[in-house]
């Protein structure tokens, strides 16, 4: 029961993130032809580190070590849904400015619509979330613990390169 729910689990997992990429891919080519440039690049590895470790970390601790769900799955497959509609309200908020890089079109103001008029990064709080509630779903702590650690790492960096290359955007929110 538990193979199959990984399974399925990781087949869905796949399939966001290549939708996802072929989405960011789409939209970083239209930024960049609008004059959008890229800040801190050098951080990406780490990025892609991270979502690549973590269905393998998942997969070995479930098959390997005999991770299986406990009591609160439920729990944690709704902590996991959660995560999935605030990151996809994210995007869609930002619509064709959403790219897993950093890119940041000059003359743009910030976008303040959607989870944005609340969070200031609803899309890294979602991944936070949704990694450390898919390990658990799964009975899975040790993947949790360090996904979500190395990610906190990913994310500090990535957070300050942000901060920084949105700080010259003008104030004025957009629609």
């Amino acid at each position: 029961m538990p193979f199959r729910g990984l399974a399925l689990f990781l087949v869905v997992f796949a399939a966001q993130r290549v939708g996802e990429l072929l989405h960011s891919a789409a939209n970083a080519r239209r930024l960049v032809a609008r004059g959008a440039r890229e800040h801190g690049a050098g951080h990406f590895p780490l990025i892609v580190l991270v979502h690549a470790l973590f269905p393998v970390c998942l997969t070995a601790e479930v098959v390997a070590l005999g991770a299986r769900p406990g009591r609160m799955w439920t729990v944690w497959l709704a902590v996991w849904l959660a995560a999935q509609v605030l990151r996809y309200a994210a995007v869609r908020a930002l619509g064709d400015r959403w790219t897993v890089r950093v890119l940041v079109l000059p003359g743009e103001p910030l976008v303040r619509r959607g989870p944005y008029r609340f969070l200031r990064h609803p899309n890294y709080l979602a991944v936070v979330l949704e990694l450390v509630a898919a390990p658990l779903m799964f009975g899975a702590w040790r993947t949790a613990i360090a996904i979500s650690a190395l990610d906190l790492v990913a994310l500090r960096t990535r957070i300050r390169v942000e901060e920084a290359a949105l700080a010259a955007l003008p104030r004025e929110p957009s629609d």
